[in-house]
């Protein structure tokens, strides 16, 4: 089977809908479906949930959807580098639910693996443990966790074959294998596609069980998200 699109616009034109969740990967800047990104901000979609380690910067990745107003609300764990999203969420614009980053991974993995929660330390004795369940494992206490899945799935990945394995390039693996489990239908927007059988199957990082569509994107921008320069010398 074929899973490749000719564009991102194409991939999701005929899925996406008003208020649903999306699960996006990457970590700040690195590893975004950048191309995804950008086409879903052109279907002006609105009420959208998004599951995302952080909400990008004002202008690049899911901060464009901010300043269009599209993300209802997010379930991230840094987002500290985004004044848009600041600004909505001091005035009341935009929902947030602040999860521990290995926490939120877990959430999508279970989700993925249909495991429906789990207990976790972490989070004990804060404010992340209101209104949850806690339970005593071994004398320590531990707090119930729901796990995450979404309507879509926009992740990003260095190389795919025709079947959907995914290659993931270094840290660019980040969030987007938990992502693309937690999802009902996964995009990967990749730099490469090869024929099947062409990828060793020891160095697949994710089944294409995992992914409904693909799409290329050979010359990402892959932006950084702050760069720091020496001073020249005289």
């Amino acid at each position: 089977m074929n899973k490749v699109y000719a564009s991102a616009e194409l991939a999701l034109q005929d899925i996406v809908k008003n208020n649903q969740t999306l699960a996006v990967g990457g970590f700040g800047l690195c590893g975004i479906p950048e191309a995804l990104i950008n086409a879903l901000k052109q279907t002006q979609v609105t009420g959208l949930t998004c599951i995302s380690n952080n909400a990008g910067v004002d202008d690049f990745g899911l901060g464009i959807l901010l300043q269009t107003k599209q993300i209802k609300k997010m379930i991230s764990s840094y987002v500290g580098e985004n004044k848009e999203f600041e600004r909505q969420y001091l005035n009341g614009e935009l929902e947030v639910e602040l999860t521990p980053q290995g926490t939120l991974a877990e959430k999508l993995r279970a989700g993925g693996a249909g495991i429906p929660a789990f207990y976790t330390q972490t989070g004990v004795g804060t404010l992340i443990a209101e209104g949850k369940e806690q339970r005593d494992f071994d004398g320590k206490p531990y707090i119930l966790e729901p796990s995450l899945t979404a309507d879509i799935a926009l992740v990003k990945a260095y190389k795919a074959d025709k079947a959907g394995n995914l290659i993931f390039h270094k840290t660019a693996r980040n969030f987007n294998p938990e992502c693309a489990m937690a999802g009902k239908i996964t995009i990967a927007e990749v730099e490469q596609v090869v024929e099947i059988g062409e990828l060793d199957p020891d160095e697949i990082h994710l089944a294409g069980i995992f992914v409904q569509r693909i799409v290329l994107n050979a010359h990402p921008e892959k932006r950084i998200e702050q760069k720091t320069l020496k001073a020249q010398e005289a």
